[in-house]
Formats: structure tokens, sequence, C-alpha cells
């Protein structure tokens, strides 16, 4: 009881800064332990110093990225649901919610699964995979995505459910597990177990078996709290629901899972312009990808920890607690961009060598892997001026999630990418060759940063008025 009623109180009356920080550190220190954890396949494949397996892996990773939208699907979709309801009292619908989020999670992942089973060469194909790199991208979409995703989405959809509900830190310690064991499998697999030039193998091998264990401990913290929580995964709660909240469930879901499909649509598009100007420039833009991702994971991680704060006061009338969380979250997060900025500015060449050799091999190889980082470091020096107006269209997404705006998620996920990014990266890419390419995030993101401020004004002003 106590630990409800605490849990109530940092919804409803905990300082504004507390209560985010309550929810989002938790999620910040899981989602920069799952950065490290997708990092350190890379970072190990590039210290066997052939850049075709980076690259390779890059275009494999695309497909391993769409279970982060499918997991958003019921994740975020039942999470933000799940929050409104306990905002308005509503505690036995939340639980038919989560019951049915969990399974929905599990029929997706088998539908994804033999999806990619039966295109699998196809799709590496549009993807850019060349004669040199497709063998090593069959390697890692085997067993990370067609043997894996159903632990991959599970945990996923899982830890939404549990952050939404109140319990950052479960969420956060079960994807963390299986961050830390990556890390510690992955030598195992790739340099002892199995034998060399099958290092692309055991890094999936590893990370497949990573991500069984941090399903297998997220499902048993569930049973356990659905003792005493909105969280279930008992099939008899599913009937509970009303037929609106499968309909609510989606609405979000949906929108904010296409967030994630035109994220990874709009790198297929990048991945496949930046192989015609050659596998040195596919595997720079891989490793770019990469360690970009650090301040995304802490403002998605505060992004996250946000949403069922905001959902909740949206759902219980308290307005002016929900446009504070809103107003906080933005501020640390464009401080955290700022700092970022100039780190990679500063530092780019050197963040840059870490994920790939340049010391071993034959000469060949030596100077490919060089020509590879001089690449990676410009491009990182150009993408990372995206990192602010990234923050911007992160930040007021996950607000019309969290107030369960589906319609403006769904009209800013394809404003952002469809009409502004992927256009500029054919624009800039015909202009300007690949520099050009890989400066079109910059204009995208910002672009679409002041699409979703506007959109989500529009909306605030006719809503709230009408509430009031």
């Amino acid at each position: 009881m106590k630990e409800q009623i605490s849990r109530k109180e940092l919804f409803e009356s905990v300082p504004v800064n507390k209560a985010l920080m309550t929810m989002a550190i938790p999620t910040i220190i899981s989602q920069l332990i799952n950065l490290v954890y997708n990092m350190v396949d890379t970072i190990f494949i590039g210290q066997t110093g052939d850049a075709y397996k980076t690259a390779g892996v890059t275009v494999a990773y695309t497909i391993f990225m769409m279970t982060v939208a499918l997991a958003n699907l019921f994740g975020i979709g039942g999470g933000s649901l799940m929050a409104r309801l306990a905002g308005k009292g509503e505690l036995k619908r939340a639980r038919g919610v989560c019951a049915f989020s969990f399974y929905g999670a599990i029929a997706i992942a088998i539908l994804y699964s033999a999806v990619i089973a039966i295109f699998m060469n196809p799709i590496l194909n549009i993807l850019g995979a060349s004669p040199d790199t497709i063998e090593y991208a069959r390697q890692y979409v085997l067993y990370v995505v067609i043997l894996g995703d159903i632990p991959v989405i599970l945990s996923g959809a899982s830890a939404h459910l549990l952050r939404n509900s109140g319990y950052a830190n479960q969420a956060s310690i079960g994807l963390s597990i299986g961050g830390v064991l990556n890390m510690i499998l992955d030598p195992i697999f790739m340099f002892v177990i199995l034998p060399k030039g099958m290092e692309v193998t055991g890094a999936a091998v590893a990370t497949l078996l990573a991500n069984v264990v941090s399903c297998i401990y997220l499902i048993i913290v569930m049973l356990r709290l659905s003792k005493k929580s909105v969280i279930s995964i008992n099939p008899a709660d599913i009937p509970i629901m009303k037929k609106r909240d499968v309909k609510s469930v989606f609405a979000v879901g949906v929108p904010s899972s296409l967030l994630n499909a035109l994220f990874d649509l709009a790198n297929v598009f990048l991945i496949a312009l930046m192989s015609y100007h050659g596998d040195m420039q596919l595997a720079a833009i891989g490793i770019v990808m990469k360690a970009e991702r650090l301040p995304n994971a802490i403002n998605i991680g505060i992004c996250q920890g946000m949403l069922p704060i905001v959902a909740y006061n949206y759902a219980s009338g308290d307005h002016k607690r929900m446009d504070a969380v809103v107003k906080s979250a933005r501020k640390n997060g464009l401080i955290i961009c700022s700092f970022t900025l100039i780190m990679f500015e500063l530092l780019s060449p050197w963040i840059c060598r870490i994920f790939l050799n340049t010391d071993v091999g034959s000469s060949a190889a030596v100077s490919a892997a060089t020509m590879t980082i001089v690449y990676a470091g410009l491009f990182l020096r150009i993408r990372c001026l995206a990192s602010p107006f990234q923050f911007l269209n992160y930040s007021t997404s996950f607000t019309m999630q969290a107030v369960g705006y589906g319609k403006g998620t769904l009209i800013h996920s394809i404003v952002r990418q469809i009409v502004f990014y992927i256009p500029f990266m054919f624009i800039l890419n015909g202009l300007f060759g690949v520099y050009g390419l890989t400066s079109a995030e910059v204009f995208g993101e910002a672009a679409g940063g002041a699409f979703a401020l506007a959109l989500f004004h529009q909306w605030k002003k006719k809503n709230m008025k009408v509430q009031a």
C-alpha cells in the first residue's frame, strides 16, 4: 500500500523536477546501457579491422531497429492508456489493457520474424548490401531478428508497460541486464568459442542470448507485480477492457510505431544512397549512426520518463503540472544536446576510432579502415548539429502520445520524414554529393521540430480550452 501511495504522490504532488528525474534517471541509465550493448557489436566487430563486416552489420541494423517500432505499438500505445486510466482511477481496465498489450507484442513479433525469414535476401539487397557485405548482414539478421525478435519486442513492450505504471526502476533493471550480459558474452562468442572469421555470427548469438535473459527477467517481474498493481499478463483480464480501449491503444500505438518505422525508413534511404558512394562511406555512416545515439538515448530516456506523468496529469485535469513537466523535460534535454554537440565537434575522429581498428590486417585493410574513419569523423561533425532539433521532435511527439493525440503524432511522423527529411536527402545528395546527403538530417530535423511545435500548440489551444 505504501508503494502505491508513493507512486500516486510521485505523479500528483512531488516537485516537478524531482518527479521527472525519479522517472527519467532509471530510464536514461537503461537507455545508455542498451546503447552501449548495441554499440558493442560494432565495436568488437570493428576490432577485426574489416570494414566490410562493419558495413554488413550496418545494413542488418536497420532491420533490427524495426523491432523498436513494433515494441512501441503495444508498449507505448498500451502504456500511455494505462497511465491515463490510472489518472481517472479505473485500475481494472488498466490491467486489461496491460494484458492485451503483452500478448499483442508477442503476436506482432511472430509475424515480423516470419516476414523477415521469407524476404531476407531481397530486403538486404534493397537496403544496399553488396556482394562483399551481404553474407555478414545475413548472419546478423538470422540470429538477432529471425530467431531473436520475440524476446526483443516483448522486452521493449514490457518495459514500457512497467514504466507507465510507475515501475521505472524495474523496467530499467530488466533492460540493463540484457545490455550488461551482451557486453560480457560478445568477446567470448566472437573470439573464444567461434573460429576466426565468424565474429559477426558470434556477436549475433551473444545478443540473442542476452535478449532472452532480459525478457525472462521482465516476465518474472510482471508476474510478481500483478498481485498488487495494474500490471497483468493474465489473458482472463483482457475482457475487462472496453471496446474503445482497443481503439485507444492503436490510436497512440500505431503513430508511435510509425514514428520509429518512418525513422528506420529514412535510414533505409540514407544507407541505400550512401552505398552508391562506396563501402567505406557506408561503413562510416554506420559508425556515425551508433555514435550519435548517445544524446538520443539520454533524451529518449527523459521523454519516456516524462510520458506517464504527463498522461496521468492530463487525465486527472492538472494541466498546470502537466505543462511544468513538459517544460522541465525540454530544458534538460536541450542542455544535454548542447553539451554532446560540443563534444562531437571537438572529439569526432577519436570517438569514431572506438568503432574500427585501423592498425590490423593487410595494408589494403588498414587503408580502407583509415579512410572509413576519415569519412566518419567528418560525417559526425555535420550530423551532430541536428541533435537539438531532434530532441524537439522527440519531446513534442512523446507529449502528444501522452495526451492521446495519436492523429497529431501520425501527422508529425509523416511530415517529419516523408515531407522533410527524405526529400532533403535526394536534393542535397544531388547537389553536394556525400556531404550534402550527410547534412540532410540537420535540415530535416529543424523543419520537423518547428512543425511539431506548431501542431501541438494548435491542438493544445483548442482542446485545453474545451476541457476548461
